[in-house]
């Protein structure tokens, strides 16, 4: 009898090259928040399961893995088992959450506002598909205990550059304004009960069309007069700017503030990437509260990063609100991207090499001759020299190597250029 060795649906394992690669865009990322002065924190990956229940993370909260209580916790023989008898904690589906509980524990020795880094997995039990993983990582900056429209200026500079640290050079920030999108719903004659099941929605815009997201609402139920409306609206021109939704606001300075917003990272981006505001665009947790905002890149067909004000989250544990913003890169299909064609390169160190050596060879003196090389900054791999040097060579190139010295000869062998063996 044998046992199936695939690792479970919506998981992969990853081979030593695309770890290497994985783990170089991590420490990019990590060292471009951390030089715009954001700091790391770590939470656990299990939550209370209460919680996570309460977050308000949208369909995500149809995706969290339920963990068992333990021990005596945990009576099966008990009639009329409910989800509670059996479930009391869960893995974490984003990194939101758990940042809100963490500075409701320790906001006493945080100062304001705080700027901090988080990059963990996550994981959602969904449907696996090209993209979506059930175990992933996430990269995250926010900023808690700022209202002002700058904390979004300094996310979104800040996420920008960080990639095209990483060799991106041709996407665009879309964003948007919960309260403008709202207000343009209620505006169209939806009860303030029905908002977020409009939302829902109106977010499969770009899979199902406007024509999809009519017919999906008028399936929900909704007055035909409303759903006309709505698309009568939400099916205008794009290139409107921010100040033809001045009508629909309720509150004038939120136009302004996404304005402002606009217009600061027009002029960081020094024509480098782009900016734009789109009205369509929704964003699928329920506990934003303002602005919205993700990027989208020519290299992949989704977005690559993405995030949102959450000013209620946190004052939902303490009592008392407190400002939070945060943006988070989708590390998973930023990996892919870079791991693909030319990617497979991408930040790995000149200084892999290989010491071959014979078995005949004293292994003693080959480990004190590799701490040698080691000392002189290389990364050294001894292994045993193959009958067919040139044919090894090449295969050590392919697994990342950069270069290889056989023991007890001189001259290190550069395999990233031609050789002659």
């Amino acid at each position: 009898m044998t046992i199936s060795v695939q690792p479970v649906r919506g998981t992969r394992d990853y081979l030593p090259e695309e770890v290497r690669v994985r783990d170089a865009i991590k420490a990019i990322i990590l060292r471009s928040y951390e030089n715009n002065g954001f700091s790391k924190i770590e939470t656990p990956m299990i939550e209370d399961i209460e919680r996570l229940d309460k977050s308000d993370g949208g369909e995500n909260l149809n995706m969290i893995f339920r963990i068992l209580k333990r021990g005596q916790k945990l009576d099966l023989g008990k009639e009329g088992l409910t989800e509670k008898d059996l479930v009391d904690s869960g893995l974490r589906f984003d990194l939101t959450l758990p940042l809100s509980r963490y500075y409701a524990n320790n906001r006493a020795h945080l100062r304001t506002p705080f700027k901090v880094i988080q990059i963990g997995q996550v994981f959602r039990a969904e449907r696996p598909q090209k993209g979506r993983l059930r175990q992933f990582y996430q990269c995250d900056i926010d900023i808690i205990g700022d209202p002002s429209p700058e904390a979004e200026i300094e996310l979104i500079h800040t996420t920008a550059k960080t990639l095209m640290e990483l060799g991106f050079d041709d996407f665009t920030v879309r964003i948007n304004d919960r309260r403008i999108l709202f207000d343009m719903i209620a505006s169209a004659g939806f009860q303030i009960e029905d908002i977020l099941s409009v939302c829902i929605t109106f977010d499969k815009l770009d899979k199902i069309g406007l024509d999809g997201v009519k017919a999906e609402l008028l399936e929900k139920g909704f007055s035909a007069d409303a759903v006309q409306r709505f698309i009568d609206g939400a099916g205008t021109d794009q290139v409107l700017g921010i100040s033809a939704m001045a009508e629909y606001c309720t509150d004038g300075e939120v136009v302004g503030q996404l304005s402002h917003i606009i217009d600061s990272i027009e002029r960081l981006s020094k024509s480098k990437y782009r900016i734009e505001y789109d009205k369509s665009l929704v964003r699928g947790m329920g506990y934003y509260t303002g602005t919205i905002f993700e990027i989208v890149s020519s290299k992949f067909n989704s977005s690559i990063a993405g995030g949102g004000r959450y000013d209620k989250m946190i004052g939902n544990m303490i009592g008392e609100d407190v400002p939070a913003v945060g943006f988070s890169i989708g590390f998973e299909r930023i990996a892919e991207i870079l791991l693909s064609g030319e990617g497979a390169k991408f930040g790995l160190d000149e200084k892999r090499l290989a010491l071959l050596y014979e078995k005949t060879d004293d292994f003693v003196s080959v480990l004190e001759d590799a701490d040698s090389l080691r000392a002189e900054g290389f990364d050294v791999c001894v292994m045993v020299k193959a009958k067919k040097l040139g044919k090894q060579l090449t295969s050590l190139e392919e697994e990342g190597f950069n270069s290889a010295v056989v023991f007890g000869q001189k001259g290190i062998k550069n395999l990233t250029k031609p050789q002659e063996v």
